[in-house]
């Protein structure tokens, strides 16, 4: 195993399977220890018992994200268990596509509240942990860093049709990030976000495969998804592990001077 993130502990949302499990490995890969959250208390049982047998430290902490006491349980379970936080990756959320005249304010507002809302009380309640314990540090002479990860999407940076309330929600998600690297920074935390293009996963398989989160059908008819990676100079879908990679560098000492960032990881697609 690397040391690269020895000792540290990281909070993964989303992380049973998918983007969020890639992370989650390489983080415990590199020394970390690890938070797995999910709703799926099953996949998240497997994978820290996966973790754990192959030598890592994990424990899981399962539950809706989007839940107004979620951040709250699960930093004191974080805190309880390890004794401090200094990686947060909101990874967590799901599409819930429909034309803008369609869309109905429920359907607006859940994607608000998975991807930007939820993340906002995680990284406020996860304050005496990382900002008030990094000013300590900094009082006494001590530089540690901290890292704050914001899973975003090209839908966020250039909007995307049929995604008005996920678009708006991640372009959202964006704002926060650049204001928390503003205010935290001084406290050698850095935060950042991935935007990821068109990455191969759940959200993104062929819709005849009927793919589903919280029982609605996910994916893409298989024509409209070929048509969508025939215009990726790299002609084709990213794998979880290369998104993983994003963030997994952003979340290490080699991105201690990159602040405030939306790293675009999409295959050179852009239109």
């Amino acid at each position: 195993m690397s040391e690269m993130l020895k000792n540290q502990v990281a909070i993964v949302t989303g992380s049973a399977r998918g983007i969020g499990r890639e992370v989650a490995q390489m983080f415990v890969d590199h020394g970390a220890k690890v938070v797995i959250t999910d709703k799926d208390e099953d996949l998240a049982a497997e994978a820290v018992t996966a973790i754990r047998e192959a030598g890592g430290e994990a424990i899981s902490f399962c539950g809706d994200v989007t839940a107004t006491d979620f951040a709250k349980n699960i930093i004191h379970t974080t805190i309880e268990n390890f004794g401090r936080l200094d990686i947060l990756v909101n990874n967590a959320g799901y599409t819930a596509d429909n034309l803008v005249h369609r869309l109905t304010d429920e359907q607006f507002q859940e994607m608000l509240d998975i991807h930007l809302i939820a993340p906002f009380r995680l990284i406020r309640e996860a304050t005496p942990y990382m900002r008030d314990v990094a000013k300590k540090e900094i009082e006494n002479g001590v530089t540690n860093y901290r890292k704050i990860v914001n899973v975003s999407s090209m839908s966020g940076v250039k909007g995307n049709v049929g995604q008005a309330n996920y678009a708006a929600a991640k372009a959202g998600l964006l704002g926060l990030t650049k204001t928390i690297a503003l205010e935290w920074g001084q406290f050698n935390i850095n935060c950042n976000s991935v935007a990821f293009g068109f990455i191969d996963t759940r959200l993104t398989r062929p819709k005849e495969e009927r793919g589903s989160v919280n029982g609605a059908q996910v994916g893409i008819p298989t024509k409209v998804r070929d048509a969508i990676i025939n215009k990726i100079p790299q002609r084709r879908a990213g794998e979880a592990k290369e998104a993983a990679s994003s963030i997994f560098y952003l979340s290490s000492p080699l991105s201690n001077y990159i602040n405030g960032q939306v790293h675009l990881v999409n295959g050179g697609s852009y239109s």
